[in-house]
């Protein structure tokens, strides 16, 4: 939102009002023009922002997918010696009851 200068009525009358006026103006046009430089310094620090989050955020991923892996691998390994123990026992009870 643009903020419009004004001078108090004291001054338009030292400076005159066509000088006065004019003074607002630029004043008004230098407004302008530092809110659109910040406008666009802004959108390029945010599009930099946003670079870095979408590349972090992908890197956070691939280590989450290869931490997953590594936990299925030993799950599995976990899995196998359980079903071997298992068959194991019920073999060794199986041999017990039947001999």
């Amino acid at each position: 939102m643009p903020v419009t200068a004004e001078f108090s009525e004291e001054l338009y009358k030292r400076l005159g009002h066509r000088v006065a006026d004019e003074l607002i103006d630029w004043f008004n046009q230098m407004d302008a023009t530092y809110r659109a430089d910040l406008e666009e310094l802004n959108e390029l620090n945010f599009a930099r922002f946003d670079a870095k989050l979408e590349q972090r955020i992908f890197e956070l991923r691939s280590e989450l997918h290869q931490e997953i892996a590594r936990l299925e691998t030993r799950l599995v390994r976990w899995m196998f010696l359980f079903w071997v123990g298992t068959l194991g026992t019920m073999v060794a009870l199986f041999r017990f009851w039947a001999g």
